[in-house]
């Protein structure tokens, strides 16, 4: 697949919506770090475009005491690809993690 020819208006507006993304993502990480949110409220939001394409790995890695190692050890018992994003967990593989975690 060839990578689109974008004038400079058009990849500068991109670039403030890639932007506008991380920063949304980082501020579900910093509430759900600080209690404001639960993992089942996160995952509740999946189907926003932005919280949905949020990996389930660092998910796991944002929840108090866990890190990279517990992270992958969990995703591994549960079989969630490493590469899984919140929108494309399935119904057991949202309800083991629920029931893991929550």
């Amino acid at each position: 697949m060839a990578i689109p020819q974008l004038s400079p208006e058009e990849r500068q507006a991109a670039l403030e919506k890639a932007k506008a993304a991380r920063i949304r993502r980082a501020e579900i990480r910093d509430e759900l770090k600080a209690g404001k949110l639960t993992i089942e409220d996160v995952i509740g939001m999946k189907e926003d475009p932005i919280v949905g394409r949020m990996k389930v790995s660092t998910l796991i890695e944002t929840l108090p005491g866990y890190g990279k190692a517990k992270a992958e050890k969990i995703m591994r018992e549960l079989q969630i690809a490493e590469s899984r994003r919140l929108r494309g967990l399935g119904e057991r593989q949202q309800t083991a993690l629920l029931e893991r975690l929550g």
